[in-house]
């Protein structure tokens, strides 16, 4: 992880893979993600089709993933990277009229979303937020995502189960709001006066219990069960 310190004492740097067909979007990323700021840029893949080859050559701790591509599209990317079970999250890229791809990359596993007009200091958090194993879902599209789960069948939450209230402890269900709200396991414990590991431990907990692949798509039931709402602030 990103937090880990090498023997020296200094905090390794982020390795970032960038997946984007267009080079200006990734020279753009690139003077923005830089190493005085934590950040290495360590491949980049103009196509989905690319990432699998990469990464079997190169260790990274997160992926800043396109959604529009030519051969294999950001949403196959991401469902096919979450199935290996041992990759690298993913911060899907996206625009206002992603809506439907932007669902999609959700249901896929990516574990976050980005405006691509975003500001620099966001694009930061966003990354190193993923790259701990938080989520981060950009406010101007959280809603416009849960409001297209609630039109569509869900898939992320197995019927027959019970209420969420029922299934999970106190301790659990403020773990899985502040899931949902994007905050990184190190910013649960700091909220919650807890150990990072029992943060850890309390979201293995609720993975199990509700029967949950990952992060998303725990964030997809906090939303649709009602213990968050996209219009709070």
């Amino acid at each position: 992880m990103s937090t880990e310190t090498s023997t020296t004492g200094l905090a390794r740097l982020i390795r970032v893979v960038l997946v984007d067909d267009q080079e200006l979007v990734r020279s753009g990323l690139r003077r923005i993600l830089r190493r005085r700021d934590g950040f290495e840029v360590v491949g980049e893949c103009t196509d989905g089709s690319e990432l699998p080859t990469l990464l079997a050559t190169t260790a990274a701790d997160v992926v800043v993933m396109d959604l529009r591509m030519r051969v294999v599209d950001g949403i196959t990317a991401t469902a096919e990277l979450t199935a290996r079970g041992d990759g690298p999250p993913v911060l899907v890229l996206t625009t206002f009229d992603d809506d439907e791809m932007l669902s999609g990359a959700l249901r896929a596993g990516a574990a976050g979303f980005l405006l691509k007009d975003s500001s620099a200091d966001d694009l930061i958090r966003a990354v190193r937020t993923v790259a701990e194993g938080g989520n981060w879902l950009d406010p101007s599209v959280t809603g416009r995502v849960l409001e297209r789960y609630r039109t569509t069948p869900p898939v992320v939450v197995p019927s027959g189960r019970g209420e969420a209230c029922d299934l999970l402890t106190a301790r659990e269900l403020e773990v899985l709001r502040a899931m949902a709200l994007g905050r990184s396991n190190g910013e649960i414990a700091a909220e919650l006066v807890i150990s990072e590991l029992t943060v850890k431990s309390h979201v293995g907990r609720i993975f199990t219990k509700l029967d949950l692949r990952d992060r998303p798509a725990a964030i997809v039931f906090a939303y649709d069960n009602g213990l968050v709402s996209p219009h709070r602030g």
